[in-house]
């Protein structure tokens, strides 16, 4: 019988993760630093991927800070180079940058042809876009070991459209998709070692979307008393509580898993509101 603290351990494994200095990115890798990992931490802004992985350090953990685009093929490139060039592989990409904008939104006093076409192909281009070029870039070396993970960052509006925000959840759909593909491709082409999968998030409460749930002073919108009214758990989620499913994937407890879209949603996409 296997030891269980080895089935979850990613000793000495290389971790990128794009969006790493946000909310959601900055705990996955710090979960990953802590289960063993050496972590990339990715972003457009150097001070603040810089913060973050000074953090994994503080905490005894190996990290790396880069600056890159996830829409810059180029920069993409050379991050690949210098995680190479100082631990000489890569083993995990967790695709998590992302966003939206406002103008891919629709107001309750908007209707569908307010929609920006403008901003709708942007949040596409970042959130599809933006995971599959660092996968284009980043499961290279993957390929060419035969073993890796990639985990995509999915949205319960990708299972059940929420009204408003249409083009981040047409993105986000097609990033389920695109998981579920990449996994036989990779399976196919260059054997069981690689493994493609994703994580659905339910509600958390992040920057850019603080207004939308939570007034200023902290009590429930109308949106967010919806939300949690659909929750079986009766509240959002914490950052932290997005680790366990991440280095459970990661590591070699999921050998057999691939192609699945992982729901981490306090019970919102198993209950009907019956």
């Amino acid at each position: 019988m296997k030891d269980i603290s080895t089935l979850f351990s990613l000793n000495n494994k290389v971790a990128i993760i794009t969006g790493g200095a946000g909310v959601l990115g900055g705990a996955m890798a710090m979960g990953l630093a802590g289960a063993g990992a050496r972590v990339a931490i990715l972003g457009r802004t150097a001070s603040k991927t810089d913060r973050q992985a000074e953090m994994i350090r503080a905490e005894g953990g190996e990290a790396l800070s880069i600056t890159a685009d996830v829409l810059n093929r180029e920069q993409l490139e050379k991050a690949r180079e210098a995680v190479l060039k100082k631990w000489g592989r890569i083993d995990i990409l967790l695709n998590v940058a992302g966003g939206n904008l406002p103008g891919a939104t629709i107001a309750p006093e908007q209707d569908f042809f307010d929609l920006s076409l403008e901003d709708f192909s942007r949040v596409v281009e970042l959130n599809l876009h933006g995971t599959v070029l660092p996968t284009y870039v980043f499961a290279k070396p993957m390929a060419e070991q035969g073993e890796g993970v990639i985990i995509n960052i999915s949205s319960m509006t990708a299972q059940q459209p929420f009204s408003r925000v249409v083009g981040y959840g047409a993105a986000k759909a097609a990033i389920d998709n695109f998981t579920k593909w990449l996994a036989v491709e990779m399976a196919a082409k260059f054997g069981e070692g690689i493994r493609v999968n994703a994580i659905a998030p339910g509600v958390f409460v992040g920057e850019q979307n603080l207004r939308l749930l939570l007034n200023e002073d902290n009590s429930l919108t109308a949106r967010g008393q919806t939300i949690i009214s659909q929750t079986p758990m009766k509240r959002f989620g914490e950052p932290e509580e997005l680790i366990g499913a991440t280095v459970w994937l990661c590591s070699p407890a999921a050998a057999f898993v691939t192609g699945i879209i992982v729901p981490v949603d306090g019970g919102f996409s198993a209950f009907s509101g019956v």
